[in-house]
């Protein structure tokens, strides 16, 4: 998400057409009905169910409640899907979104700075800053994962004026996509807010122009030289706003580098060059090699390349003035009135009385001067050298002496956004010294944090789920880095005295006004409470939970049977709801009620705990939310490496939060490919955090780019990207993996067709998948393989994706595909095939199969299957593909209440998800990619054997599919007292993607 300057419409991914696509009267896919209802779909809980306006007035209406005559012709064909919205023609006009102007209040009774903390227990962001102000809002920075912060702690997103960014990356700006789709959602004509950064902003802006329309919609700002430009970057500070109620100015730091470590050594060992004038030198580089001009031998300049600028911000509130005394104004012949006013303005008036001025400061006592605080990023060691030499810092200086600055103005409050690494150093402290007596919030990245979740709405409910089933869900919210190595920010002694340090905290405050309650204010610190915590208050809540904890233990205790080796293992028979709602009578009594079951597939049987295990990082839809992120799923080989399919916003702190800060990083280094099912914000925007921390992860270290899997449009955003933080990645088109497997080989492209590569993968008919086509030779030889196939059966619904980029020709990418072989070689898959879909132009699903195995008796075994839906209708082309799979994790987006709502939006009720399911005859379905309106649960009927509800951080290894369901009733009880929704209506601005 982004913003430019002028403003246009982003009302991003909302319909603003009339929809003329109804209810069907006839089954969504008539050519395979689906089997009749065996269960009911509750909604999230058991509570009082929240309403919503209803979004689609426009498909009836509102007079006589009758549906136009077009949509009964709809109708009567059947058609459940919105075509529009699927060809990408539903956006209609774009609205010019306009700043809304704020009356400020000049005497601000209330005005602090506050700690949003998007960084501390995963580390994964820079934290964000809150500017306070009666009528303004200013936020510093924007990482991922602000939103949901924002959510669970009531911080309304629609009061924001500005958004600042300290440094232009994925660290400090990850969320800003989400967050400007939010606020553009906001109320009926969106909102719009100014943008401020450095100049290498506009290759973010760039960026996501890529995938939101008119990303001009912010009133985007930058400021300082061109990257490469060292012109006027250390001059005076460059003021950006200046009103009546604050004055925010900006100093532009870039590192200094050079081919040898002499001058980080210098910084470490506390040399002080801070005697270096930068403004009066700036041609004298020879006494400071590192700082060498540009061109200079051996010797690298100030490097400004794109995402290397950072900047200091000045908040500087205006001074006090002095209290009016009635008594010297009468003295001086002055009548009550507006004279007294004038001179409260600071303005000279000639005495009633007598032949005299009188002076503001002849009836006003002593001005106390306006609060100052100080945000700075010093992300780097070689960022230091100019931060402690920067003129334009000195007129804050306890110690200046400069008589081009004036005197000295007292700081209040040095906000410190760097890492605790260079914020650590002697020279970085020395420099904290010179502001005398300001208080110093360290909001960096320390360790001693790690241990206190920032999400504790989210960490609650993992706790929960944890307790009661700790094999699906290995994390509790919390862990444990155990005697951490952390440098104690109490107190920091120099060589001139103990400056105040205070480690950063969630919600911390430091007021600025009113004057009376300067300084730090702790009181709105939210208290960190240990797992134990949580768990007494679900013993307390629903005592009966600990008794059904222990059954679901004994589901691992007694594992399935295994057959013999000429038949198919059988599940074993598990407890009704019923049994749950008596557990606290049963007391393991085994004399429950049962039921058979299906068998389980040949592909599980003899499966290793070490073949595959899906974890699902996020399961929420549109935007991040209070309880789930979102859409994400990691899919861990373990030796073999793992992947991602899809990487919403907040994906890496996901990952941190499973696995623990190294295991995370782990995680990252062993991806082999990242699939995106679509251009939607809410599946891709954590990729660029992702991909340049692997970069940085394995940059001294022998690797390949990682392979990206996409659609079209994703990598004009990845390019576009890549010119700020290097993202070391090799991008293939979804289209071109459409009909792909490890067998075909780099040769076989130019001469095989399309019918015998799915042959050769054995992905045709055996995968569901049918396909058409041959490869050709054109434009000097390039081969091109044709991409209209018959991958969907010839209806209604589905034809008109021959009209939509799905006809024509294509060049093969033959390097992409002979890098995909590779991988799925390397990763003991036999086939990786995307599966268009129906939502939005270029949707796919994903299909993925592994190798088959010999067993020890030499039994061939066949591999796993994993279909993912992405975001879709119902549709023929997934069931075909999902044809015998071991487990399909497809969205339900909608209760079954809301059809029309999941049809003009081209989602799935929970209700057509498991059809598909049982369509296909899939082993297990997994549901997810739920509307935040359901902030816990849509409740699945236990008679469904094969669905499971998905959650946040719910870890299913393949091998425990058969036991699955059997804890989804246990699960269920858990948020037996839950309402159905909780969210702020701001979070719920609907589903926009």
């Amino acid at each position: 998400m982004s913003r430019m300057p002028p403003v246009s419409g982003l009302r991003l991914f909302f319909s603003t057409s009339p929809l003329l696509i109804p209810k069907p009267k006839t089954p969504l896919i008539p050519l395979r009905p689906f089997p009749p209802p065996r269960f009911t779909v509750l909604c999230a809980s058991f509570g009082k169910k929240t309403q919503f306006p209803r979004r689609f007035s426009t498909l009836r209406n509102p007079k006589t409640r009758e549906k136009p005559p077009q949509m009964e012709e709809k109708e009567k064909e059947g058609v459940g899907f919105n075509k529009r919205r699927a060809e990408g023609k539903d956006k209609g006009q774009p609205k010019n979104l306009q700043l809304k102007s704020r009356k400020l209040n000049p005497v601000n009774t209330i005005c602090y700075v506050q700690i949003l903390g998007t960084g501390m227990d995963t580390q994964d962001t820079s934290p964000s800053v809150l500017l306070f102000f009666d009528k303004q809002r200013f936020f510093f920075n924007a990482g991922e994962g602000l939103q949901r912060f924002c959510t669970e702690h009531k911080i309304k997103l629609s009061k924001i004026d500005h958004i600042f960014l300290t440094r232009v990356c994925s660290e400090t700006a990850g969320g800003l996509p989400g967050l400007l789709l939010t606020m553009a959602g906001i109320g009926d004509d969106g909102m719009s807010v100014n943008m401020w950064g450095p100049s290498d902003l506009k290759y973010l802006v760039d960026a996501m122009r890529t995938f939101i329309p008119n990303a001009a919609t912010v009133h985007t700002h930058s400021f300082g030289p061109a990257p490469g430009s060292i012109s006027g970057l250390l001059k005076d500070p460059i003021i950006l706003v200046n009103d009546e109620v604050v004055k925010i100015s900006a100093i532009i730091l870039c590192p200094a580098l050079s081919g040898t470590n002499e001058s980080i050594d210098q910084v470490d060992n506390g040399s002080d060059v801070t005697g270096f004038d930068f403004e009066r030198n700036l041609d004298d580089f020879s006494k400071y090699p590192s700082l060498s001009p540009p061109g200079s031998p051996k010797k690298a300049s100030l490097a400004t390349k794109p995402g290397d600028l950072a900047v200091v911000y000045m908040c500087e509130l205006p001074e006090i003035k002095g209290k009016f005394d009635p008594a010297k104004a009468m003295a001086l012949g002055l009548k009550p009135g507006p004279k007294y006013r004038e001179l409260q303005l600071g303005n000279t008036v000639m005495s009633d009385r007598k032949n005299i001025m009188v002076r503001p400061s002849d009836v006003l006592g002593p001005s106390i001067p306006g609060p100052v605080v100080i945000l700075v990023d010093c992300p780097t060691l070689s960022h230091v050298h100019g931060l402690v030499s920067v003129p334009s810092l000195k007129k804050y200086y306890v110690d200046s002496t400069d008589p081009d600055w004036g005197s000295s103005k007292p700081v209040n409050c040095v906000i410190h956004l760097g890492p605790a690494s260079v914020t650590s150093t002697e020279s970085y402290r020395k420099w904290m010294s010179r502001f005398g007596g300001a208080q110093h919030i360290m909001a960096g990245h320390e360790m001693k944090n790690v241990e206190i979740p920032i999400l504790k709405a989210s960490a609650r409910i993992a706790s929960r789920l944890n307790y009661v089933c700790p094999q699906l869900f290995p994390t509790n919210g919390f862990w444990t880095v155990g005697n951490i190595d952390s440098c104690p920010m109490d107190s920091i002694s120099s060589s001139k005295e103990v400056l105040q340090c205070i480690p950063s905290e969630n919600l911390l405050k430091f007021h600025l006004r009113p004057y009376a309650n300067l300084g730090l204010d702790k009181s709105g610190i939210p208290p960190s409470p240990k797992p134990s915590y949580f768990i007494n208050e679900l013993l307390s809540e629903i005592p009966e939970i600990e008794d059904a904890s222990k059954v679901v233990r004994k589901f691992w205790e007694c594992p399935t049977e295994k057959a013999g080796n000429n038949s198919f293992p059988v599940e074993e028979p598990w407890i009704s709801e019923a049994s749950v709602e008596e557990v606290q009578y049963q007391k393991g009594n085994e004399n429950m009620s049962f039921e058979d079951v299906s068998q389980i597939p040949a592909s599980l049987e003899n499966i290793s705990r070490e073949d595959m295990e899906i974890v699902l990082l996020g399961t929420g839809s549109s935007q991040p939310s209070k309880y789930r992120n979102v859409s994400s799923i990691y899919i861990n080989l373990f030796a073999r490496g793992s992947l991602l399919l899809d990487c919403g916003e907040g994906t890496l702190g996901q990952l941190k939060r499973r696995f623990g800060m190294k295991g995370a990083d782990d995680a990252i280094k062993s991806l082999k490919c990242i699939w995106i099912s679509h251009i939607h914000a809410d599946h891709h925007t954590g990729l660029a955090r992702v991909l340049a921390l692997r970069s940085q992860l394995l940059r001294h270290e022998p690797h390949e780019p990682l392979l990206v899997i996409g659609p079209r449009q994703l990598k004009r955003f990845l390019d576009a990207y890549s010119m700020l933080e290097d993202l070391d990645m090799q991008f293939l088109d979804c289209r071109q993996t459409l009909e792909i497997s490890k067998d075909v080989s780099k040769k076989s492209l130019e001469t095989v067709s399309t019918h015998d590569i799915l042959q050769q993968g054995n992905g045709s008919r055996e995968n569901g998948i049918a396909g058409s086509g041959s490869l050709t030779m054109a434009d000097g030889g390039n081969p091109l393989q044709t991409l209209e196939g018959t991958l969907f059966v010839k209806s209604k619904m589905q034809s008109y994706w021959k009209k939509s980029g799905f006809q024509g020709d294509a060049v093969v990418d033959t390097a992409g595909l002979e890098k995909l072989r590779s991988l799925l070689e390397d990763s003991g898959l036999e086939a990786l095939i995307s599966v268009p879909v129906v939502h939005c132009p270029q949707a796919f699903g994903l299909v993925l199969k592994a190798a088959s195995r010999i067993n020890s008796t030499g039994k061939t075994i066949p591999g796993w299957k994993l279909v993912y839906s992405g975001d879709t209708r119902p549709c023929q082309a997934l069931i075909d593909a999902s044809r015998g799979a071991t487990v399909l994790i497809h969205e339900a987006t909608f209760e079954d209440s809301l059809l029309e709502e999941a049809i003009a939006r081209n989602h799935s009720t929970t209700k057509e998800a498991v059809q598909v399911g049982e369509s296909a005859g899939v082993y297990r379905v997994i549901l997810t990619h739920f509307s935040q309106r359901y902030p816990k649960i849509p409740v699945v009927d236990e008679t469904h054997m094969n669905t499971c509800i998905g959650f946040d951080m719910m870890s299913v290894n393949v091998a425990d599919l058969p036991v699955l369901p059997k804890v989804m009733p246990f699960l269920k009880l858990l948020f037996r007292n839950e309402m159905v929704a909780d969210e702020t209506d701001e979070s719920l601005t609907a589903e926009s993607y």
